[in-house]
């Protein structure tokens, strides 16, 4: 093995030129989420260049196979995703978005153009292995329903059905050079909550002829964290926030409704479940106790991400043998929420973070901010370590 990681190396190094190239072209035109149509044109495209042929799946999504020896041996996915963000960039790059209001704010741009430059060197030592490598490039990672589910649902994970998926992403708290991995449960599930108080509005000079949904609201906020606080267990990882308040009245103007949105993240499907029957009971009987109603939509979003124990094991030592040691960390548990989890639901699956920092050239945003950007050497990194780890599932 030791022969095939040195020409994995010296191909990563080759080609991390081309795929920075390919990089810069994505980052450069950003796509929101089930509208990536010039996205998966082009990646149909570079695919054909390498001599890989690509079908479409989920509209915007693609799956393309590359055929070692032995091809019905084992398959094994690698799986990207597409989408971008509606952020505004404020980079001042030389390949910042054309496409005014939105940006690859989260390293989608790395994940498919990293898969890219893995395709194209296994692409290159297809007969030095055995089995088949199914590319995953899908969409829609950061709008419900999530393109994992729409991907699955058309077939993804059948002919050939793979043993294991393994799927990276960008991680601006690790340096460049550096790859992290955590066996077991490792993200959160993520919900959706969506409230309407209602109330009576009026002249905010003579509240006593009013039902306030401001001050309902304002109460409901603060109630609800309690939730968390006073019925989750310590053991069960449990977040409730919200990021959206919308009160269309004035300073003088009570509105007759407010509007709240939020998500609720946890690690715990029994604990989920029973969470958001406490949250409608709690948002119900508030309201209704200060003389309002409200309407409340909790929209069940993606499960909790797992990886599995055996691949996530396999990735990390080929993670060690081909960086080193030193280059190789283990990750906390993370509250954020990534549409790969389907994927682990249904096979055994490994899903690791590249680091893409750069302290010394400020390189240090995180990610959904209008400031994210990677050292593009990361990409090197990214595309000969995936390679190897592709070929380590196969011999498994």
């Amino acid at each position: 093995m030791s022969q095939l990681t040195d020409k994995i190396k010296q191909l990563a190094n080759s080609y991390a030129p081309d795929t920075v190239q390919v990089r810069r072209h994505i980052h450069a035109n950003p796509e929101l989420s089930f509208e990536e149509h010039n996205t998966a044109a082009y990646v149909k495209q570079v695919l054909e260049s390498y001599g890989i042929a690509a079908e479409p799946m989920a509209t915007t999504g693609l799956v393309a196979l590359i055929e070692g020896n032995n091809p019905e041996k084992k398959t094994v996915a690698l799986r990207a995703d597409m989408d971008a963000l509606p952020i505004v960039e404020a980079n001042e790059v030389a390949y910042k978005s054309k496409n005014e209001g939105l940006m690859h704010a989260c390293g989608h741009d790395v994940h498919t153009s990293a898969l890219l430059g893995v395709a194209r060197i296994l692409q290159e030592l297809r007969g030095e292995f055995e089995g088949t490598v199914k590319l995953v490039f899908q969409p829609g990672e950061e709008k419900f329903p999530g393109g994992a589910s729409l991907m699955i649902q058309e077939g993804v994970l059948q002919n050939p059905a793979p043993a294991s998926i393994v799927g990276q992403h960008v991680f601006p708290m690790l340096p460049a050079g550096k790859v992290g991995f955590r066996s077991g449960m490792y993200m959160a599930s993520a919900d959706e909550i969506y409230i309407t108080v209602k109330g009576k509005g009026g002249h905010a000079a003579m509240p006593e002829s009013n039902i306030d949904p401001v001050l309902i609201a304002s109460h409901l906020i603060v109630a609800l964290q309690q939730i968390v606080s006073r019925h989750a267990s310590p053991k069960v990882p449990s977040v409730l926030s919200f990021g959206k308040v919308e009160a269309k009245g004035a300073t003088n103007v009570i509105p007759n409704e407010v509007k709240l949105e939020g998500t609720f993240r946890t690690m715990h499907e029994v604990w989920r479940k029973e969470a958001h029957q406490k949250i409608k009971k709690l948002a119900e009987g508030l309201c209704e106790s200060m003389g309002g109603s409200c309407d409340i939509d909790i929209k069940h979003g993606y499960p909790f991400l797992q990886n599995d124990p055996e691949v996530t094991g396999i990735a990390r030592e080929a993670a060690v043998s081909y960086l080193g040691e030193e280059n190789v960390v283990d990750l906390d548990l993370w509250m954020g929420a990534e549409d790969f989890a389907y994927y682990t639901q249904q096979v055994p699956a490994c899903f690791y973070r590249l680091g893409t920092r750069n302290e010394e050239r400020g390189i240090i945003s995180g990610v959904h901010t209008p400031t994210f950007d990677i050292d593009e050497a990361a990409l090197e990194t990214g595309i000969g370590l995936m390679a190897f780890i592709a070929l380590q599932q196969l011999q498994r």
